[in-house]
Parts: C-alpha cells; sequence; structure tokens
C-alpha cells in the first residue's frame, strides 16, 4: 500500500513532510492497515541526523559488534515477514508537547487497547502537576511511556535478559515469558515504564508499537492523541511547528541516569512552583537556568507517627532474605575465622560436636533466605533463571556469590561430620570406621570453608549493589553498605554466640576470650550501622531531591518509629561497650551474661524496624501521577476500604 499524500501541517501528525513510502509486501501481514487511515498516523520521511544529543550515532548498525542484516525480521508474533521501513534500523523516539496535551487520557486509552491490558495495568499514563493561585492557576499534562533509551538500566539489571535493545527502532523489548517476576526493573527505571503485574506474576511494558512500524504507522498512542501534543519518528527529527526538543520538563527525572530518547517543548509560562497531583511529597522548583528541579512538599505537616502496622509490606520476603543471608554469612565467617586464627575458644568450639550444628544452622539460615526471596517472585518456579544476566545485573552476581556460599558451606559440613564425636559414635554403631578419612577430611573441611567466606563476601557484596539505583535516591548512598556488613558482623556474632558460649561454658572451657570477639565484633557491626545511619540522615536530610521526600517521610509518618530505631542503636552502643569495658576490667560475672542477651534482643529489634524502614521508606523518581491513576495514596485507601477488590477500579491487592 502506497501513500503520496502530504500531511496536513495542521492535522494531529504536526508534519508537513511526505510519509515514508511502502511498496506492496508482507507488510500487511504485521499489522493490517486500516483503509481510511489518516495521513498524521504515518510515520514521516525527514532528513537524519549522524548523531543524537548524547554523541551516539542514530544508525544502530554501526554500533553493533558484528554488523546485522538490515532485513533482520522482528518476528512479531512469530511472524517472520519484515518490514520495508528504510529507518528501520535507526533510532526513533517520542516527542511530545506539553502545551498540546489537553489531559484527555485518549493515548492511555489507545495503548491499552491495543495491548490488551488490563484495568491496573497501562504503559502509558498521564500526570500531572500544577501550580499558582486564582485567576492565574496553571496546570501541565505529562503523558509517559517508556522511553526506549540508549543505555537502558531496566536490561542491566533485570536479572534473566527479559529485555533487548534491538537495532530495529531502537526498541527496548522485553518478553513476559522469561521473566520471573521479581520486579528489579522496576525499581532501576526512573519513568516507571516497566509495570508488573501482580496477577500474573511478571513485567511487560510499552514495546514501541513495532508492528505498527513494520507497516510506517506511528505508535497507537500518537496516532490517538486528539491534541497533537504526541508524536513519534526518528529521534532528534523535530515535528513540523515546533520550536524545541528538550531532554527534560517539570517532574521529568534527571535524563543522565538513561539517555531517554524522548523529547520536550513546553513554552507556556509556568509558575515558579509547581506541585504533584499524588500523594508524593515532592514538588518542583524554578532554577536561575529556568530548569524545574525537585523539592520537598511537606504535605503532611510535622507532626510524628509510629505506624507501626505500616512498616509491613510487600518486601517483607525480601527484610527476612538480606537479615536471614547477612546473619549467616556473619556466623560462619566469625566461627571458621576464629578457628583457623587460633582464638582461645573458637578452636575448643571448631573440635566440639556442636560446630557441625552452628555450620547446619548457617546454612539452614541461608536456604530460608533463598526461600523467601524465591517466594517472593511473580513466578518462584522460574528461580533458576536469575543467573542469566551475570555480565550486567547485581542480582544475578548476588545471587550466583550466596548460591556459591551454601554450596561451599555444605562441602564444608560434609566434610566435618568425619570429626564430629557424635557423626562418629553413630557411625561405630553402623560398624563404620571414620578414621581413616579424618585427615583429608579436615584439609577438605579447610579448603571449603576458605572458600565459602569468600563467597559470601561477594554475594554480599552485590547484594549492596542491587540497591545504589540513581532512580532510588534514598538508597543511592554508602549507608546501605554499612548497614548489610554492620548487619554481618553484628548478628553474625549473635547467632554463633548463641552455641559458641554455652558449649565453652558447659565444657569448662575459657569462654571469656570468645566473648570478647564476638563482643567486638557486635560493637564493630553496631559502630559500623550507626556511622551509616548518621551520614546518611545528614545527606537525605539536607537533599532537595525523592531522597529527601523519603526522610521527610521518615520523619514524620515514621518519625515516633525512626527515633525508637536511633535509640536502640544508641543504647546498645553503650551497653554493649559497657559489657566490654567490664569484661576486660575482669569483672566477670553471671550478670554479664544477661547483659549480652539483652544486647541481643535489642539488636533484633533494632535489625526489624531498619530494614523495614529501608525498604517501606524508598521514594523513586517516578513521573508525576494523576489524582487517582498512579497514585499511592489512592492504591492504599482502596485496599482500605476494599475499592481493589473491584478489579474495574484499576488496584489489586498485595501479594507474595
Amino acid at each position: 500500500m502506497t501513500h503520496k499524500e502530504n500531511l496536513n501541517a495542521n492535522g494531529c501528525g504536526g508534519a508537513s513532510l511526505a510519509p515514508i513510502q511502502f511498496t506492496p509486501s508482507a507488510d500487511a501481514s504485521i499489522w493490517e492497515v486500516r483503509t481510511e487511515e489518516q495521513p498524521y498516523a504515518f510515520l514521516p520521511e525527514q532528513p537524519i541526523a549522524e548523531r543524537n544529543r548524547y554523541g551516539q550515532l542514530i544508525d544502530l548498525i554501526d554500533l553493533t559488534e558484528h554488523k546485522l542484516p538490515v532485513g533482520r525480521s522482528l518476528h512479531i508474533n512469530e511472524n517472520p515477514a519484515v518490514g520495508s521501513n528504510p529507518n528501520r534500523n535507526k533510532q526513533h523516539g517520542f516527542f511530545f508537547t506539553a502545551d498540546n496535551c489537553i489531559g484527555c487520557h485518549a493515548c492511555e486509552a489507545a495503548c491499552s487497547e491495543k495491548n490488551e491490558n488490563p484495568a491496573h495495568l497501562a504503559f502509558r499514563s498521564v500526570g500531572y502537576v500544577e501550580g499558582g493561585s486564582y485567576p492565574d492557576y496553571k496546570r501541565m499534562n505529562i503523558s509517559m511511556a517508556c522511553n526506549h533509551c540508549d543505555d537502558p538500566v531496566c536490561l542491566k539489571g533485570c536479572p534473566t535478559r527479559a529485555y533487548t535493545k534491538h537495532v530495529e527502532y531502537g526498541a527496548v523489548l522485553q518478553d513476559p515469558q522469561t521473566c520471573f517476576g521479581c520486579g528489579y526493573c522496576t525499581w532501576v527505571c526512573p519513568y516507571n515504564a516497566p509495570q508488573l503485574d501482580p496477577v500474573q506474576g511478571q513485567v511487560s511494558k510499552c514495546n514501541m508499537c513495532v508492528d505498527r512500524l513494520e507497516v510506517g504507522l506511528k505508535p497507537a498512542c500518537v496516532s490517538a492523541c486528539v491534541g497533537n501534543a504526541l508524536d513519534f519518528g526518528v529521534i532528534e527529527n523535530v515535528p513540523a511547528n515546533r520550536e524545541q526538543a528538550r531532554a527534560e520538563i517539570p517532574g521529568f527525572p534527571d535524563p543522565a541516569i538513561t539517555h531517554p530518547n524522548i523529547r520536550f517543548q513546553q513554552i507556556k509560562q509556568l509558575p515558579d512552583e509547581l506541585t504533584r497531583t499524588d500523594s508524593m511529597p515532592v514538588k518542583y522548583h524554578k532554577d536561575e537556568q529556568g530548569r524545574y528541579r525537585p523539592a520537598i512538599d511537606q504535605k503532611q505537616g510535622k507532626t510524628r507517627h509510629w505506624n507501626l502496622a505500616r512498616l509491613s509490606s510487600r518486601e517483607n520476603p525480601l527484610v527476612l532474605f538480606t537479615l536471614a543471608t547477612q546473619a549467616a554469612i556473619g556466623a560462619f565467617g566469625l566461627a571458621f575465622v576464629g578457628a583457623q586464627a587460633g582464638l582461645a575458644g573458637f578452636v575448643q568450639f571448631a573440635q566440639s560436636m556442636v560446630y557441625l550444628p552452628l555450620m547446619l544452622l548457617a546454612f539452614g539460615m541461608v536456604a530460608f533466605g533463598l526461600f523467601m526471596s524465591t517466594m517472593h517472585l511473580g513466578k518462584p518456579k522460574r528461580f533458576y533463571r536469575g543467573f542469566n544476566n551475570l555480565r550486567h545485573s547485581p542480582v544475578s552476581r548476588e545471587g550466583l556469590g550466596i548460591a556459591l556460599f551454601m554450596a561451599f558451606l555444605g562441602l564444608h559440613i560434609g566434610c566435618s561430620l568425619p570429626g564430629n564425636a557424635l557423626v562418629v559414635d553413630l557411625a561405630a554403631v553402623l560398624g563404620l570406621d571414620l578414621a581413616p578419612w579424618q585427615g583429608l577430611a579436615i584439609q577438605g573441611a579447610t579448603l571449603f570453608g576458605a572458600l565459602a567466606l569468600p563467597a559470601g563476601l561477594t554475594g554480599l557484596y552485590y547484594m549492596n549493589r542491587c540497591y545504589r539505583i540513581k532512580a532510588r535516591p534514598f538508597w543511592n548512598h554508602w549507608q546501605v553498605g554499612t548497614a548489610f556488613f554492620g548487619n554481618m558482623l553484628s548478628l553474625g556474632a549473635l547467632v554463633s554466640g548463641l552455641l559458641l558460649l554455652p558449649t565453652l561454658l558447659l565444657t569448662g572451657a575459657d569462654w571469656s576470650g570468645a566473648l570478647l570477639a564476638l563482643g567486638g565484633a557486635l560493637l564493630l557491626g553496631l559502630g559500623a550501622e550507626g556511622l551509616g545511619h548518621l551520614a546518611h540522615a545528614r545527606a537525605m536530610g539536607a537533599a532537595e531531591h525523592e531522597g529527601g521526600a523519603s526522610y521527610y517521610v521518615q520523619s514524620t509518618t515514621f518519625g515516633k518509629t525512626f527515633v525508637l530505631r536511633n535509640a536502640l542503636i544508641g543504647a546498645n552502643l553503650l551497653l554493649v561497650s559497657g559489657l566490654l569495658a567490664t569484661q576486660v576490667a575482669g569483672l566477670d560475672s553471671a550478670w554479664l551474661l544477661v547483659g549480652w542477651a539483652l544486647a541481643g534482643l535489642v539488636l533484633l529489634a533494632c535489625c526489624l524496624i531498619s530494614r523495614a524502614l529501608f525498604y517501606v521508606l524508598v521514594i523513586p523518581t517516578t513521573m508525576p501521577g494523576a489524582f487517582f491513576w498512579k497514585n499511592k495514596g489512592f492504591e492504599q485507601h482502596a485496599r482500605d476500604i476494599g475499592l481493589a477488590h473491584m478489579p474495574q477500579v484499576g488496584v489489586v491487592p498485595l501479594t507474595h
């Protein structure tokens, strides 16, 4: 089908150049072009720049390591047909003119209809920012979908490699069938483009309507726009009758994070301060260069609350996973390294029959943590796909490190069996003599223990890297590392001490040295965590971005809980320091053990509160939502009063 008509410059397409010429071929089998399709729905033919504003080549064929065939099929719906679009290997992108958007949501409706999305998902959504005072009150609408970035963080973050940056159109496409529903891509994307469906347990997103592009049609959302606000084409090609092609707009996250392929025009005068219509405590101030920057919007006032019930969230399995794994690595590391270093008490414990139960406990805690992490997935049976993206994803590397730790720990346990007195006695009852194997087993236990330790530390390092996300400034701070490694030491000392100290007491061995070492590790872990919290509070308290907004919520909505957490850390630091000083002074007594038990209980409470706050407080750099749609406040309200049980509302009950 050939279209030779010139597009109307005043039409919805906004382009005055001729549409791209297509020859009759297999194109129609990819997407059926209506016989009365309007000219504005077709891609225009325009001159194309060599590079985009970030310096990257627009012709993506030249960026591939091995030159790909120009006529490669996208296999849309398993169809091998190839479109005849002459620009199919060029980077395409959206152009949004905010001045023209009337907030009719036609783009949303067209996108959802074309992709057959349920009510609770929207690949494209329209949000608002507004400001001023009557009668000069203004609202700016923002229509946003996936921006098919030059540096897609979703692709690098996804552990299953469900994402692909295609040479064809530069589309970042995601395969829901490969996805196992971890939702990590929804964390790292600054624009809330990937959508996690809690019903299906998988992520899906805007696919740039590549089936329509193959036959020269613009995406469905663009063709449906009644206000001439959305346009589409090869990136950096400014549509006709436009004056600007900016990389950002009020409410749009920093484009330096991903180099998104979207350009904006917004010329109408706006107030110096714009607020969001959703519940997020963020607003935008105009700086001296005329650019709008985020600031804290104190919508909830300054009153402090407890809100202990709201500490429970969808991320509860991750709370247990991270704490259990850190405690297990610490418990194993302290007991194993202490014995290898010849520390008093640790050597005797390693030779006792209780050493093996401690290792089994550590193994069980890691297994429990991995089970909770797996149950957090939308599709738990696909957990094995989590190792698919070791090249880029910190989630894959975290999983591999912890899996190796668990494997080496299991081998360490196996090699420790011939040296365990209880196992030897049981073997003797069965007529087995383990004595010939003990020498080799000791060497194997030492080897596998030495391998388990770096594997665990590597997994813990990448666990920390999983949360260093630019799109979540509250997490993107070195305090995450001090919290994770600090908990490894403090919780590890607590877990190992629960078995080590009673064993030494019952056997009559000297336990003071071991208690001093474990207490020192606990104090070091608490100190690292407390120092990180102090630095984090100072940085976030002074920040004017989403991290600062998270700190505002922490100081108000969870203000009393926040103070309690800090008080527990401070009190425990004093308690542990006092206990260590008492022991160094040689004032050993039964009350000393009572004090350590109290310190352990306080530590557990502090860790649970702190880690729960870690997950519920974070505010991502998402686009502004509407008063109802994409509004976390409304979603919570819908769940509280039962609206979430009505599918048409677009809010589903929390799962996992």
